[in-house]
């Protein structure tokens, strides 16, 4: 490469990651709203949250557009495509994670009218939606950072989300089984759980993306899961 080129992409690799970083500022700030929204019922907050979705999705298709004119233009090898790569990797778990956030918002809307008695469960919700906002905050930053450790912290962490997703789980079927009437808002609390417990898994991918960004290589340990949920549900029916 000459000089002007060698710049203009370092220039534009610099620009794929500030763009990560602007997208996963977005993210963060919707899943935040979202889950404020669940929390205080706030109708508001719910709109904003579906809302912004589409700037990521915007922002998402244009780093995806300059990933593929990066490659295209200066073949980069070595960390720099990994760079490339890792750009793409993550721009999609961000916009999954966007799509989750306002499909939480959308049951906070259809709550409105149908909470009483749900405020216990809410806590536990809301725990795990804390959760998820450390952790995607946490890669984000090992991110921006290059460091795969605190990546793998992440990854680690994974099983913690499980966990409370399997006691938040446990205890809406003991409350739709002790009280038939409080189906309907157990069973949308349930989809923002298992929302939530999505988010962790692609906060789980970018960690693994991290890791492979900075080493060279892909985490080949089996992912730590602790979803026990569909045998919850077996066992229930015994």
């Amino acid at each position: 490469m000459t000089e002007h080129t060698l710049k203009a992409f370092e220039d534009e690799l610099h620009a794929l990651s500030v763009s990560i970083a602007q997208m996963g500022g977005l993210t963060e700030a919707q899943l935040g709203t979202a889950l404020d929204a669940i929390v205080r019922r706030d109708t508001q907050l719910a709109e904003r949250a579906i809302a912004s979705d589409a700037a990521i999705d915007d922002l998402e298709h244009k780093i995806e557009a300059a990933t593929v004119r990066l490659i295209a233009l200066h073949q980069p090898m070595a960390v720099d495509l990994r760079e490339a790569i890792a750009a793409i990797k993550i721009s999609i778990d961000l916009e999954r994670i966007g799509d989750l956030a306002k499909n939480i918002a959308k049951r906070a809307l259809v709550l409105q009218n149908d909470f009483e008695g749900a405020n216990r469960l809410i806590q536990g919700i809301a725990r795990m939606g804390r959760l998820a906002q450390r952790q995607l905050k946490q890669v984000l930053d090992a991110y921006a950072n290059r460091d795969a450790a605190a990546a793998m912290e992440v990854w680690r962490e994974d099983e913690e989300i499980d966990a409370m997703y399997n006691s938040v789980f446990r205890e809406l079927l003991t409350y739709m089984m002790e009280d038939p009437r409080t189906i309907g808002v157990s069973t949308h609390l349930l989809f923002v759980a298992k929302n939530i417990e999505r988010i962790g898994d692609h906060a789980t991918n970018i960690a693994e993306t991290v890791g492979y960004l900075v080493t060279g290589e892909w985490v080949h340990d089996e992912r730590p899961k602790g979803d026990t949920t569909s045998t919850t549900a077996v066992g229930a029916g015994n």
